[in-house]
């Protein structure tokens, strides 16, 4: 989310099982107690936005067109409607995406760089477990992170129904896993381009993006919603078991 989130992003939400509706029901539920907020905050109904364009337009659009494919499916949603969403022009649009699918890429890599900036925050004398616990923790997350999440692993669980949609997710998944290449590295004092710490980087990966897709698919078409432990607990498992190289537990850094 990713992620999905992760986000790792990972986080997870419940979907309403009417989305089209555009009008989710709410939880009553704390949101530093159980990830199913973000469902009710994912803001998949949208907002019409200014006719002007902001110094943030990508994100912007990327945002209308994913509320937009939620709503109607990649296929029925134009690139007029995205633009009109996002109140900008069609020239504007087409000026930035090659494609409309491509109009939800800056959602995604927004998803990555904030999972990104955790991972980098990784203290050497923690482990793996301890530092999800510490880093997703909702209470911590303003609004906007929480809507933005929801509407990633909306798009997530979609992916089987909208195979469109793949490219801009592997994309962001491809910059994960550059991510934890650095992050391997500088916990085991090696170089991002070593050959074992870019194979590690990849299994880990690619075993997040599994976690991402199985935990937000179930949760948003089959109503399984794990809580942030339990997905911490899988995320974390998952990590352990596709790494090659020892990184998931504290390291001591060498003297330089």
């Amino acid at each position: 989310m990713q992620k999905l989130i992760m986000a790792l992003s990972v986080i997870i939400v419940t979907l309403h099982r009417e989305v089209e509706r555009a009008d989710l029901i709410g939880f009553p539920m704390d949101k530093s107690l159980n990830i199913a907020y973000i469902c009710t905050n994912s803001d998949i109904g949208g907002r019409w936005m200014s006719r002007t364009i902001a110094e943030n337009a990508h994100i912007e659009v990327a945002r209308s067109a994913a509320r937009l494919f939620l709503q109607k499916g990649v296929a029925d949603t134009t690139g007029d409607e995205i633009a009109e969403a996002a109140g900008i022009s069609k020239r504007t649009l087409w000026r930035y995406f090659r494609t409309k699918e491509s109009c939800v890429e800056p959602l995604f890599a927004l998803a990555s760089q904030r999972l990104a900036a955790r991972l980098r925050s990784w203290p050497s004398d923690t482990s793996v477990e301890q530092f999800l616990e510490a880093t997703y923790d909702m209470s911590k997350m303003d609004e906007q992170e929480i809507k933005d999440t929801g509407l990633v692993i909306h798009l997530i669980a979609r992916l089987d129904e909208e195979p469109a949609l793949l490219g801009p997710w592997h994309m962001s998944t491809r910059n994960t896993e550059e991510t934890m290449a650095e992050v391997i590295a500088s916990r085991l004092d090696l170089s991002p381009q070593d050959y074992d710490v870019m194979l590690c980087a990849a299994t880990v990966a690619a075993a997040m993006r599994i976690v991402d897709e199985t935990i937000s698919r179930g949760a948003v078409k089959y109503g399984q919603v794990p809580t942030v432990g339990e997905t911490n607990d899988r995320l974390a498992q998952a990590i352990r078991r596709a790494s090659t190289l020892p990184f998931c537990d504290p390291v001591t850094p060498r003297p330089r």
